[in-house]
């Protein structure tokens, strides 16, 4: 397997943020995400929308198993390193992707549509906006990272184009319930893998300030606590934002 993995090792001088590999590439995949969401959006009812989804998840999951895989072998020396460990806010969709197949109620649906659509948008532009922790120095970690969120914005967009998520207020509201049980899972995983090495999911770790930037910087002026307290309120309303917007303009289906 390593032998395998090694052959896609391929070293780069990371790019830094906001260089010319950084801008253009940015720049292209969003203006081809932008327009392959809404040339999709025409040809999908729900139940071709849902397949879509599934198979982005299926994706995506296939990258990260290969990510991890890298990760393992060629990075750490065959050492897991949880500081990786996939379930961050740009993992979810990842998840809810694969489950989306098997959810009878249309209820439930339209909340994994509507998070999808609000903070699938929120995570991949700020990532790619601010994109420090996505550019490595192997060829494949880096794209892995700007693609993934490229397809993340993909997802955002086709959901808020075919108009299946709830675009109300009480829509968002919905969603909160979701987003912290989320954040509850990922501080369950960041106590609890403590004794075998690092973890931020949600960069909400209760032992490092925040990895984001700002945060960080509110982090140890005010405490940890603090910080992740202002950060997860600004998760929320940046995704209240999005969702504003949907809900403003409506998204009428192309």
């Amino acid at each position: 397997m390593k032998d395998i993995l090694e052959i896609t090792a391929w070293p780069m001088n990371p790019p830094a943020p906001y260089s010319l590999f950084h801008i253009l590439f940015v720049s292209v995949g969003l203006t081809i995400m932008v327009f392959l969401a809404y040339y999709v959006a025409k040809r999908l009812n729900e139940v071709r929308l849902c397949r879509l989804l599934f198979f982005c998840g299926v994706l995506l999951a296939s990258a990260e198993c290969y990510k991890q895989l890298f990760l393992y072998y060629v990075m750490n020396n065959q050492t897991y390193n949880w500081w990786y460990f996939p379930f961050q806010l740009c993992s979810l969709p990842m998840y809810f992707c694969l489950i989306l197949p098997f959810i009878t109620s249309q209820k439930a649906r339209t909340v994994l549509y509507t998070f999808m659509q609000d903070f699938n948008l929120l995570g991949g532009i700020m990532a790619l906006a601010e994109p420090s922790g996505l550019l490595h120095p192997y060829w494949f970690l880096t794209l892995h990272g700007l693609i993934w969120h490229l397809l993340l914005i993909f997802i955002g967009l086709v959901i808020a184009f075919t108009r299946h998520s709830d675009s109300t207020l009480k829509g968002f509201f919905k969603t909160v319930p979701l987003f912290f049980i989320c954040c509850a899972i990922a501080s369950f995983i960041n106590h609890t893998v403590k004794p075998l090495g690092q973890a931020d999911m949600f960069y909400i770790s209760p032992y490092y300030p925040s990895a984001q930037i700002i945060f960080h910087d509110i982090a140890l002026n005010y405490g940890i606590p603090i910080g992740n307290g202002i950060y997860l309120f600004a998760v929320l309303f940046g995704g209240f934002l999005f969702h504003l917007i949907f809900s403003k303009f409506k998204m009428a289906k192309p």
